[in-house]
């Protein structure tokens, strides 16, 4: 009889209470599932996705905004069962590119729930958005003169929200503050009214409503209050010179505790206690009735996912590096922004740490480095390595740079695996190219 040992990761604080992780025999486990097992079967590196946190995740924002519309950031995840998942559990997509209108509708997402932002959109995009039937977030007038146009030629009236730059600091990396004045997005503040007002006697266009997204991976929720108050004032203006507002969107942005040893992120439940109040108060005082919208991405997907990568080399140099078959091409993030994932050795997860590694990829470029410094247990060639927290902005941000094939994502329920994109091989390199016969 075998005897089997049980640990869960929530017992441990150095992991940061991750109930649908565990280690089992000294294992690392997700849902049920050893992904020892998954990364012999599927190979390294792969994506291991929890199908129970994702719906907890979503739950979770249905319970703290009851009367609150949720939709998805697709860009944080692009994977179709995930936005399939999120669409039973009732959430909308908030999409970027004509893309991920696809993905989003393809996936089962209502057309009523979908918001088309972005601050430099085709033409043909906009007109898939027309016709489509989908909401549009406008980001500048010159856009919303092409819109109308678009909309007068399809015969279509299309609903509106106006994304409004607040010019709000927040305690971010500086490539995902998305609200600074100095930002690529939104109308500045003081542009909206005369916008609006334009826009109210514009063919096939129907304002309904302001939008604002101020950042990504935001922990003091009273930026998000600041938001809030700085929006309520706009809605003010609007009502002022008789516009219609049905929909305030504040975005997404909620960060994660992606450190164990760093103080628990924030909740769904923290962000509501801090915007709530200000935007019932000030519709009471304006006497208007807003459907609020909230667009959350990493806070839904980022915990639910593991990356397995498996280790090619352990070299001493002037430091101990651990080379994996996972580079910048498949995790982009701490490339980009330095961002931290804690790691575990999955196939002796609960083996003592002795030593320090920097863990790198197998990328031609000395800026392929995942980890620096990471206090870890012995690590051998063959070993699994997991980065914990990799579900938003991971395969989402990958490429095939350097000749590599992106990876497979699997996804776990109950400890059963499924596979929901296989990975590619070196044929996926050829996609879309073409000889000339001249070159033949």
């Amino acid at each position: 009889m075998i005897r089997f040992t049980y640990t869960s990761i929530h017992a441990w604080s150095m992991f940061g209470g991750k109930d649908h992780i565990q280690v089992v025999n000294g294992h690392l486990h997700i849902s049920g599932a050893d992904t020892v097992e998954i990364a012999r079967r599927f190979g390294t590196p792969v994506y291991v996705t929890s199908e129970d946190r994702l719906r907890e995740n979503i739950r979770r924002y249905h319970r703290a905004f009851p009367d609150a519309d949720k939709y998805f950031a697709v860009k944080a995840n692009g994977n179709i069962s995930i936005i399939r998942i999120l669409a039973q559990e009732g959430a909308g997509a908030d999409v970027f590119s004509a893309g991920e209108l696809y993905l989003a509708r393809l996936a089962g997402v209502p057309r009523e729930r979908i918001l088309f932002n972005g601050n430099s959109k085709r033409d043909e995009e906009l007109r898939m958005a027309v016709t489509s039937g989908v909401r549009v977030s406008i980001d500048s007038e010159e856009e919303l003169e092409s819109l109308s146009r678009i909309a007068s030629e399809e015969s279509k009236n299309v609903e509106i929200l106006f994304r409004v730059n607040p010019d709000i600091s927040v305690n971010t990396h500086p490539k995902i503050a998305t609200g600074l004045k100095s930002s690529k997005f939104g109308i500045p503040a003081q542009s909206v009214r005369s916008i609006c007002e334009k826009a109210m006697h514009m063919d096939g266009i129907k304002p309904i409503g302001l939008h604002c997204h101020i950042g990504s991976q935001i922990l003091d929720v009273s930026s998000f209050s600041e938001a809030a108050a700085r929006m309520m004032d706009l809605v003010g203006e609007i009502v002022d010179i008789g516009g219609d507002m049905e929909l305030l969107d504040l975005g997404g942005g909620l960060g994660i505790q992606y450190d164990p040893a760093a103080p628990p992120a924030p909740s769904p439940e923290d962000l509501a206690n801090a915007v709530l109040p200000v935007i019932e108060r000030r519709s009471e005082e304006l006497g208007v009735r807003l459907k609020l919208i909230l667009e959350p991405g990493r806070s839904i997907v980022a915990d639910t996912t593991i990356l397995l990568t498996g280790v090619n080399v352990v070299k001493r140099a002037h430091v101990t590096f651990v080379g994996v078959d996972a580079g910048f091409n498949v995790l982009a993030r701490p490339m980009l922004y330095d961002a931290y994932h804690y790691i575990v050795v999955a196939n002796r997860a609960d083996a003592e740490i002795s030593e320090r590694y920097t863990v790198v990829g197998p990328i031609c470029e000395s800026g392929d480095v995942l980890a620096r410094n990471r206090a870890l247990p012995v690590v051998k060639k063959g070993d699994i390595l997991a980065f914990l927290d990799a579900g938003a902005y991971g395969f989402s941000m990958s490429s095939q740079y350097n000749g590599q094939p992106r990876p497979a994502e699997v996804l776990v329920r109950d400890g059963e695996v499924e596979l929901i994109r296989k990975a590619e091989d070196i044929s996926a390199l050829l996609a879309c190219q073409i000889i000339p016969p001249r070159l033949m």
